[in-house]
Formats: structure tokens, C-alpha cells, sequence
């Protein structure tokens, strides 16, 4: 079982990214954009580097739904392989029946 302050961390971060995401966009947009000013664009970097770290989206861990373990994730379950496992043994997953594990 996963630590809970690593999981109620990546919770706050998630709270963070949806917070600042417009925010972000539109920095980044001014950055990207050729035809903008130099002082301009330059600016806009200075603003985006000012936003929260964990506001970005690639602080953001995959963790499972049921333990709250970052690795061996499935982005469709939700879950890690452990936990997918464990619970297709019960029998409490629809379609997955244990063959030769």
C-alpha cells in the first residue's frame, strides 16, 4: 500500500494543474507565437516560470485507484497489475478470468 501523503500529493498537484492550466495555455500561446515581440514573448516566459511547479500537467502521477502504487499502471483501469491481479483472482473484475497465472 502506497504512502498516503504521496497520493494526497499528487491530489493537490491535480488541484493545481486544473487551477492554472488557462493560465499556462495562454503564457505558453504568447511564447510560441513568431509574430509576437521579442519583449513580448520574453515576458511571457518570465510569468510562466513564476507559475507553481507543481501547476504543470508532467507532475502529475499515474497512480492506482486501489492501492495508490505509481508503477505498473493501466491507463484503462485505472489501476497497477498488482492490484488488477488480486482482484481478477476474486473474481471481481467482469471478463477477466485467471488462465495460467
Amino acid at each position: 500500500m502506497a504512502k498516503k501523503g504521496m497520493i494526497e500529493q499528487n491530489n493537490r498537484r491535480m488541484k493545481l494543474v486544473a487551477k492554472y492550466a488557462a493560465k499556462r495555455a495562454a503564457l505558453k500561446a504568447i511564447t510560441k507565437n513568431a509574430d509576437a515581440p521579442m519583449e513580448e514573448r520574453f515576458q511571457a516566459q518570465l510569468q510562466l516560470a513564476e507559475l507553481p511547479r507543481n501547476g504543470s500537467k508532467v507532475r502529475i502521477r499515474n497512480r492506482c485507484e486501489v492501492t495508490g502504487r505509481p508503477r505498473a499502471y493501466y491507463r484503462k483501469l485505472k489501476m497497477s497489475r498488482i492490484a488488477l491481479r488480486e482482484l481478477g483472482n476474486n473474481g471481481q473484475i467482469p471478463g477477466i478470468v485467471k488462465s495460467s497465472w
